[in-house]
């Protein structure tokens, strides 16, 4: 439930005539081993390339393995320098494993189906690859599901370990995973010695299941598993020491896989009880590595997300800035030493720029989007709510007078568990072009401020978490020139919710847009394809403790409602399916409420066909111009 997907669709669905310039991107960021080379994936425009640079930022060599016939994934440099990366030809359902060197391409394997996150053994030789052969949909429960026919739950797609020599080349009639087929395999790390992995896995539907995932280790030779620990908490990114005696791995509540904050914690490779290295932080550890003996990563502490190391002295956040950090499958890149590191780095006014450097000190490399102007002004509002720090970011349109009153449109992110952060443009531009100022809570249960503030919202969905919003809507009125009269509220997944939820609870809002919204925990309990991931913040079933379903059901409450509400959500979403937004449109509608409601056909949790997310874009802007009185 992590999707914040307005932001998605507005950045989606701009009008060429109206275009900024062409943004240069770099995706897929890869440091080798020495230090000394990043890869990425760079776009503009329609354009693709792999290029490899020098730390210091110098070109040393851009191709396009496929032109428009496939897409580019999963970089990641061999001990030697070796680079690999994958090809995706959808239309075939072909994933293909290269190994560059040189220049030269060598492939190594062909699967029928997908394949992500290719890592290297520590000697080179072998490359480990997680594969889902015959894959009946895009891995992920945000991803459109199959249909529901015939016998359900007996058959689910099954993502597995598999490893080959980097010297063969297997077809994909030969691809044989290593891994068990009745375990789905989340993530993975190679042991030192090569004999084995640490990964998180769970039995049964991969995506229902990560929120009881295990921590486990299999075997590199027969592909037997042995459980190392059952954490209390989600966990991700396991990181094995570099003597091969521990494990480490993020902690945490955490909503939905990929979403990823918590607390580091440590538990024998042989099996034990996991420990918390880091109680009572109040920060977030968003990724995590084991390099030189030293346990590091990136965090996010209020508005400032930077480079982490294990430190007994200090809260472990070293460099850092009000912005973004991205790389590969985390959000930093680091040598096998630990002391360079590479990263792509933006905010809300600077386009992303790769970063590179000393860990204390990366500087910027690369300057293709210098030229760039910024799209609006952006500051960090901080305050108080029930003895809670609380942060968020405040949005205004460039050239705004600072003392004409205005609208302003508040966006849940999704979750709960994570965190608006800055992205440059946000994909705000047509609503501030239009006047509106924006403003993006991290309200307690996002990431932040540390554990027991992500915590603060079980079993109180709504509550104060809905108080922090509106306290924070009263600190914004102070600074800026906002219209209390013509105020908005959007969101997607838990943003949904939250949006549903308070139009029952306020009439403070006077246009409210839900994505992907849950307005029944009672019925979404039993028709949802994630239900697992419920128990951490109800602490019970349904079945259980029908009463703590019903006390946040926006349904329940739909005689209080009286704000126009426009609603959107995907056909073939399984983590929120569509009768969510069904049954809170008929509620409003018997109420007398304005209401629209548009199903997307083929659509999962999130709205990515062009032509869908123009148009939830275009009824979105209608809806807010119609109903807070902004002049078209």
């Amino acid at each position: 439930m992590r999707l914040s997907l307005f932001a998605f669709l507005l950045a989606a669905s701009a009008s060429p005539a109206l275009a900024a310039p062409t943004v240069h991107s770099y995706g897929g960021l890869a440091l080798s081993a020495q230090g000394d080379r990043i890869a990425t994936i760079d776009g503009e425009g329609s354009k693709t390339s792999i290029t490899i640079r020098a730390t210091s930022g110098k070109v040393l060599r851009s191709f396009d393995p496929c032109g428009a016939l496939c897409s580019v994934s999963g970089l990641t440099f061999a001990p030697n320098g070796s680079l690999a990366y994958l090809t995706r030809d959808k239309k075939a359902g072909l994933v293909t494993l290269f190994v560059d060197h040189d220049g030269k391409p060598h492939t190594v394997a062909t699967v029928s189906g997908i394949a992500q996150t290719p890592r290297f053994s520590p000697d080179g030789s072998r490359i480990a690859l997680l594969v889902t052969i015959g894959a009946a949909k895009e891995a992920g429960a945000a991803q459109a599901g199959v249909r529901q026919i015939g016998e359900i739950g007996e058959k689910s797609d099954e993502q597995r370990l598999a490893v080959f020599d980097v010297s063969g080349s297997v077809t994909a009639d030969k691809v044989q995973p290593l891994s068990p087929a009745d375990r789905y395999i989340y993530e993975y790390d190679w042991t030192p010695d090569g004999s084995g992995f640490v990964v998180t896995s769970a039995l049964g539907n991969g995506d229902n299941n990560w929120w009881v995932a295990t921590l486990d280790a299999v075997d590199a030779k027969t592909g037997a598993v042995r459980t190392i620990a059952r954490p209390k908490t989600q966990l991700n990114f396991p990181r094995v020491s570099p003597d091969g005696k521990t494990v480490a791995y993020i902690g945490g509540l955490m909503s939905d896989f990929g979403s990823v904050g918590g607390d580091v914690w440590t538990v024998p490779f042989a099996g034990g009880e996991p420990r918390n290295t880091q109680p009572n932080s109040k920060l977030t550890v968003t990724s995590l590595v084991w390099r030189d003996a030293a346990i590091r990563g990136t965090a996010l502490r209020g508005d400032r997300m930077g480079l982490y190391a294990e430190r007994a002295s200090t809260d472990g956040l070293g460099w850092s800035r009000p912005s973004n950090l991205a790389a590969g499958d985390a959000k930093a890149a680091w040598s096998a030493d630990g002391k360079t590191v590479a990263t792509v780095v933006q905010d809300f006014t600077h386009a992303p720029a790769i970063f590179a450097g000393p860990v204390d000190a990366p500087v910027q490399i690369t300057h293709d989007n210098d030229a760039i102007p910024a799209k609006m002004t952006a500051r960090s509002i901080s305050w108080k709510n029930d003895g809670f720090h609380v942060q968020g970011w405040l949005l205004a349109p460039l050239g705004a007078d600072p003392k004409a009153k205005a609208p302003m449109i508040t966006i849940v992110h999704g979750g709960p568990s994570a965190a608006n952060v800055p992205y440059f443009g946000g994909g705000y531009g047509a609503m501030l072009d239009a006047g509106y100022y924006i403003f993006l809570p991290n309200p307690r249960g996002s990431y932040g401020q540390g554990e027991a503030f992500t915590a603060a919202n079980k079993r109180d969905f709504g509550g104060g978490d809905l108080r922090d919003i509106l306290t924070g809507i009263d600190a914004v009125e102070k600074v800026a020139p906002v219209d209390d009269a013509r105020l908005g509220l959007t969101g997607g997944s838990y943003g949904g919710f939250m949006a549903m939820w308070a139009n029952t609870q306020t009439n403070r809002f006077k246009a409210i847009v839900a994505g992907a919204g849950l307005s029944n925990w009672v019925s979404y309990y039993g028709t949802n394809g994630i239900d697992q991931w419920m128990l951490p913040f109800f602490g019970k079933t349904l079945y259980e403790d029908r009463k703590a379903y019903e006390d946040v059901s926006a349904v329940n409450f739909i005689k209080n409602a009286k704000t126009p509400t426009f609603i959107y959500v995907g056909e073939r979403d399984i983590e929120v399916p569509p009768t969510q937004s069904i049954e809170y449109w008929h509620g409003l509608k018997d109420m007398g409420v304005p209401t629209s409601l548009v199903i997307y056909p083929e659509e999962g949790h999130g709205i990515r066909a062009p032509a869908n997310s123009a148009d939830v874009v275009a009824r979105t802007r209608a809806w807010f111009d119609t109903y807070l009185a902004v002049k078209k």
